[in-house]
C-alpha cells in the first residue's frame, strides 16, 4: 500500500515538474526547455552553413547529441507521467517531440553513400522543436482558436480572391496574348495570384499600356486583400479577449488536458480529479 502511495507520489511529483508551469519547479524546467530549443534550432542552422572549421562541427555534433538526449527523457518521462499515455503521444505535440527526436538515432540505422542526403534530410526535422515553442507561450493557444474560428470566412476570402485571378488572369490573356509571355489562361492565372500577393518575379510582364493598367489596378488591390485576413483574425481574437475566462496552466494527470479553470477541481475533458496528489 505505501509502496503503491510512494509510486502515485513519484508520478504526481514527476507531472507537476513537466506538465505544470505554475509551480517554481516547472516554470525553471519550462525555462531550460525553451533554451535548448533555441540553441538545437540555431545549431542546425550553423550546421548548413559551409566553410566553418571542422571543430565547429564536431562541437555542433556532440551538443545536439546533448539535446536530444535530454529531449529523449523528457519525452519518456511525459509518457510516463500522466494515467492516458496515448493522449499526449497521438497528440499535436506528441508527434512534434516525436519527430524532432528521432532523426539523429535514424542516423545509426541508415548507412551507404546514397543514404546520405536521406539522413541530412531527415536531420533537420529537428526545426520542428521551434513548434514545441507554442506550448509554453499561453497567448498562442488563444490565437491558434481565433484562427481556428476564422476559418470559414477566411476559405470564403479566399474562394473570393481565386475567382477575382481566374477573371483577372483571363482578361490579361486577352488583352497581352501569347506574344508578351501570357501563352495560355493558366500561366495569365499564375502571373495575376503573384502579382497579386507580391510585386511579381518579372518572369513574365505586360507591354501594352491597358495590360500595365490593369496590372497596376492588380497590384493597388493586393495591398488591400492581404489586409483583409488580418482584420478577420484581430476581430476574433479580439472577441475572445473579450469574453476571455481566467485559466491556468494547470494539467490533467491522466489526458494532459490543460487551461482549466482557477477554481476548476475536475478535468474537463476526461472528469478526473485535479487535486489527486494524495489518491
Amino acid at each position: 500500500m505505501n509502496n503503491n502511495l510512494s509510486h502515485k507520489n513519484w508520478k504526481n511529483r514527476l507531472h507537476d515538474i513537466i506538465y505544470e508551469a505554475d509551480t517554481p519547479i516547472g516554470k525553471l524546467f519550462d525555462v531550460i526547455l525553451l533554451i535548448l530549443i533555441v540553441l538545437s534550432i540555431v545549431f542546425v542552422m550553423f550546421e548548413s552553413v559551409k566553410g566553418l572549421p571542422i571543430k565547429t562541427y564536431t562541437l555542433l555534433y556532440y551538443a545536439e547529441w546533448i539535446i536530444t538526449i535530454f529531449f529523449t527523457f523528457e519525452y519518456i518521462a511525459r509518457i510516463i507521467s500522466i494515467k492516458k499515455p496515448t493522449s499526449y503521444i497521438f497528440s499535436f505535440y506528441g508527434v512534434i517531440d516525436l519527430l524532432s527526436t528521432l532523426p539523429l538515432y535514424l542516423s545509426f540505422f541508415i548507412t551507404g553513400s546514397s543514404a546520405l542526403l536521406a539522413v541530412r534530410a531527415l536531420r533537420l526535422l529537428r526545426v520542428f522543436r521551434i513548434l514545441k515553442i507554442s506550448r509554453y507561450i499561453g497567448e498562442s493557444n488563444r490565437l491558434v482558436k481565433a484562427i481556428r474560428d476564422s476559418r470559414a470566412k477566411i476559405l470564403v476570402f479566399l474562394f473570393a480572391v481565386l475567382v477575382l485571378c481566374i477573371i483577372m488572369g483571363t482578361v490579361m490573356y486577352i488583352i497581352e496574348g501569347e506574344e508578351s509571355g501570357f501563352k495560355n489562361i493558366p500561366i495569365s492565372v499564375y502571373w495575376c495570384i503573384v502579382t497579386l500577393t507580391t510585386v511579381g518575379y518579372g518572369d513574365i510582364a505586360p507591354v501594352t499600356p491597358l495590360g500595365q493598367f490593369l496590372a497596376a489596378i492588380i497590384m493597388i488591390m493586393g495591398y488591400g486583400i492581404i489586409a483583409v485576413p488580418t482584420g478577420i483574425v484581430s476581430a476574433e481574437y479580439t472577441h475572445h479577449q473579450s469574453n476571455k475566462v481566467h485559466l491556468n496552466t494547470q494539467s490533467c494527470s491522466h489526458c494532459s488536458e490543460s487551461e482549466h479553470r482557477d477554481n476548476a477541481k475536475f478535468c474537463h475533458k476526461c472528469g478526473e480529479n485535479l487535486h489527486n496528489e494524495n489518491e
